[in-house]
């Protein structure tokens, strides 16, 4: 076997089976639910654990022992070879599930061979056009493989791509056993989109000091920073009468308090008018009645201080709209997740490591901030720092998601220097 063919974006068979291997699993419905795993339902859907089953049975095939912890976690370690063996282990994590934003259910990818640019046109008006979207330029100019939905569902590239990924890695290992390759573990997550994928995470099995998560987006992503992230919870308690004889304050409408307390946020702090490091104030669910009216809101900020900002702006407009209106209010603030550069730039190691295998594979490399979180932002909480690495992916959680197939081997070539390099 010559050198080339460790070159995964020259080696057809590869792109293949990885292909193959994705649009397999981009079939298979994993969507979790957000409101079900706040509730402490852990998985939070069915549907995950039947996707978990799978995956341990795949690894199986493969020659690996795997199993599946704490309800719902894919693991596996993975012994190194030859002059290797003794190497410091690295994990390589991606999740199982997929937003629930948008409907993930009988997902029917399309594939475009060699993609030259034209507009394509797909059900619910859904249209990817290189004119409004950079990423899709750059890959129509490079003739790459991109894969979409149909306009119904999202693709599920995210995180199903980051899971192509380290199997195809794996696979192409064990058919190549000459491949001398560090120790490694794997972990399929459930409920990351939910926030609560790291919250049973098998932290007793896992040996390696430093891990990657493959959850990223754009070929060269590489991302170790991410959100501060806190939810809102404000409930206001009004008083309910026959709206015929509501006057002289007989009335206090809690859906009217909730709708004046939304419409006071600053405009300038909604995601929409917001980009990188810029944070924001993002109100995501509104349930009302006249006696009582809940909204659930997403505080980001890559600093803690402006965190503290929005705490206090969110208070100071709920107790304002209360007093106003004669009502009360609650308000209930919770910690998700915490921006992981800190405790990453406490092991420079795991960066340089990763700057090594980009160089390795030509790409160059993007260091972005995370507009969100990963499983990695909370397991470098928990004391293994966790960088995270482009999959191809693009658009994510909505029915214009697509993938690059080229990308996502490149992806391939990155974790497979990380473990033979």
């Amino acid at each position: 076997m010559n050198k080339d063919s460790f070159i995964f974006s020259e080696n057809l068979d590869f792109q293949k089976k990885a292909l193959n291997r994705f649009v397999k699993y981009a079939k298979i419905n994993s969507q979790s639910d957000g409101e079900k795993a706040d509730k402490g339902v852990f998985p939070s859907t069915p549907q995950q654990k039947k996707f978990a089953k799978l995956l341990v049975e795949e690894l199986k095939t493969l020659g690996v022992e795997a199993s599946i912890k704490k309800e719902c976690y894919v693991y596996t370690f993975i012994a190194g070879t030859g002059s290797k063996q003794n190497e410091e282990s690295i994990c390589l994590l991606a999740h199982i599930d997929t937003s629930d934003e948008v409907s993930g259910k009988d997902v029917n990818p399309q594939i475009f061979y060699d993609y030259d640019g034209k507009e394509i046109t797909l059900s619910n008006n859904v249209v990817h056009s290189i004119q409004t979207d950079e990423n899709l330029k750059l890959a129509a100019q490079n003739k790459e493989t991109i894969i979409t939905t149909d306009g119904s569902t999202l693709l599920g590239a995210d995180d199903k791509a980051g899971i192509t990924i380290i199997m195809s890695v794996l696979e192409f290992l064990k058919e190549n056993p000459q491949i001398e390759h560090a120790p490694f573990e794997i972990i399929f997550s459930p409920d990351e989109e939910t926030g609560h994928g790291m919250d049973k995470v098998p932290l007793e099995s896992i040996k390696s000091k430093m891990a990657y998560t493959l959850d990223g987006g754009h070929i060269g992503e590489f991302e170790c920073e991410c959100f501060n992230a806190w939810a809102a919870k404000i409930t206001f308690t009004g008083r309910a009468c026959h709206t015929g004889t509501a006057k002289s304050g007989k009335m206090v409408n809690a859906s009217t308090m909730v709708s004046n307390f939304v419409a006071r946020l600053p405009r300038d702090k909604a995601p929409e008018t917001t980009e990188n490091y810029q944070g924001f104030i993002a109100p995501m669910e509104i349930k009302s009645s006249i006696e009582t009216a809940t909204v659930e809101l997403l505080l980001r900020s890559f600093t803690i201080e402006e965190i503290e900002e929005e705490k206090e702006i969110i208070t100071s407009i709920a107790n304002e709209v209360s007093n106003e209106f004669g009502g009360t209010v609650d308000i209930c603030f919770k910690q998700q997740y915490l921006n992981m550069k800190e405790k990453i730039n406490e092991n420079p190691k795991v960066i340089e490591k990763l700057e090594k295998t980009f160089e390795l594979a030509k790409v160059e490399p993007v260091k972005t901030p995370i507009r969100g979180g990963t499983d990695g932002s909370r397991l470098t909480e928990l004391g293994i720092p966790t960088p995270n690495i482009f999959t191809g992916g693009h658009n994510f959680h909505s029915r214009k998601e697509w993938l690059s197939l080229n990308q996502m081997v490149k992806s391939a070539e990155i974790v497979f220097n990380l473990l033979s390099k």
